[in-house]
């Protein structure tokens, strides 16, 4: 049987980071560069061909429309090549949620597309990077990860995109899934899928847009002050998500201005995990609010932009969106 080939995609984080000592707690992400990843690969005599390119040498934290834009547009040369068989991307964990979820709203379920991070610098003890690099080899080079969108390796456990969060600030095991959790376990060895592919043969859910549109999350606490709202509408905000309290909520002159900012309004959740649902604790109906469902705070920005971007504003069609799976 040949060797899946797989196209390696660096942007930096954690897995390419270095701290010059093997018990220093501060490092510096991406010093690693995807030449010395893939020698770092193909030392571990992993069932697979490799070639990569350089993205970017950046901490999640900083990534943006151009790191995006040019991500994007390599993962799709590679869905194109015949020489490829399957997209890994190294990535932070910070924002590896917010990538993996555009690039899945904005990419064919094709071939598979695995971003993959560190939470630990690769020379700190006990570095989880090349482990959860060898897991991503797995996956990406497995036929029945087709036809799944974009998905998410971590601690020896597979996440779709729409499901995916970083839930702890450390610890090898910082990701989870939410409504669902992994779909999948994965060893350098193994790899267990939970169930048959949901998306085989499904094209790109939204036109990759020429930019993205400028969206505020206005985080709720008590006592809070509906001038936040004007703050956000003046600094520009195009839309506005609202990373609320409990099921989305917020004190009533905040939601009385959210009412009449102008532009469209997602209520999220502050908390952890849970869903927002429509007309529970706030009359979204008569309000003219979306409720972002299973989506978290970061999430639902990224989809309220992909919306506006595609010029979708209307909060019965966008509230389709985020019902939708």
């Amino acid at each position: 049987m040949t060797s899946p080939r797989i196209r390696i995609l660096a942007t930096g984080g954690t897995i390419a980071g270095s701290a010059g000592s093997a018990i220093e707690r501060g490092y510096r992400p991406g010093q690693i560069g995807v030449a010395e990843l893939l020698s770092a690969a193909q030392a571990l005599g992993l069932d697979a061909r490799f070639d990569g390119r350089d993205i970017a040498a950046i901490g999640s934290q900083d990534i943006g429309w151009a790191h995006w834009n040019a991500l994007h547009m390599s993962i799709f040369d590679a869905l194109l090549d015949d020489d490829t068989d399957g997209i890994i991307v190294t990535h932070g964990t910070d924002t590896a949620e917010e990538t993996a979820f555009l690039l899945d709203l904005t990419l064919q379920a094709g071939k598979p597309v695995v971003l993959v991070g560190a939470m630990r610098p690769a020379d700190a003890v006990g570095s989880d990077g090349m482990r959860n690099l060898s897991n991503a080899v797995r996956v990406a080079g497995d036929e029945l990860a087709a036809g799944r969108g974009v998905l998410v390796v971590m601690s020896d456990q597979v996440f779709a995109a729409i499901d995916v969060r970083k839930a702890a600030t450390g610890g090898a095991e910082a990701f989870r899934g939410f409504p669902r959790g992994p779909i999948a376990n994965v060893t350098p060895t193994s790899l267990d899928w939970f169930g048959p592919p949901d998306r085989t043969g499904r094209g790109a859910r939204f036109a990759w847009p020429d930019g993205l549109p400028r969206v505020s999350i206005l985080t709720a606490y008590a006592g809070m002050e509906p001038d936040a709202v004007q703050c956000a509408l003046s600094g520009g905000a195009q839309g506005l998500v609202l990373a609320g309290l409990g099921q989305g909520n917020a004190p009533t002159p905040v939601l009385d201005a959210l009412a009449k900012a102008g532009v469209p309004v997602v209520r999220s959740s502050r908390v952890d995990q849970g869903s927002v649902d429509r007309n529970l604790e706030v009359d979204d109906d008569a309000l003219g609010f979306v409720a972002a469902r299973g989506l978290g705070p970061a999430k639902a920005r990224i989809l309220l932009q992909v919306l506006l971007a595609n010029g979708i504003a209307d909060p019965v069609r966008m509230q389709a969106e985020f019902d939708r799976r």
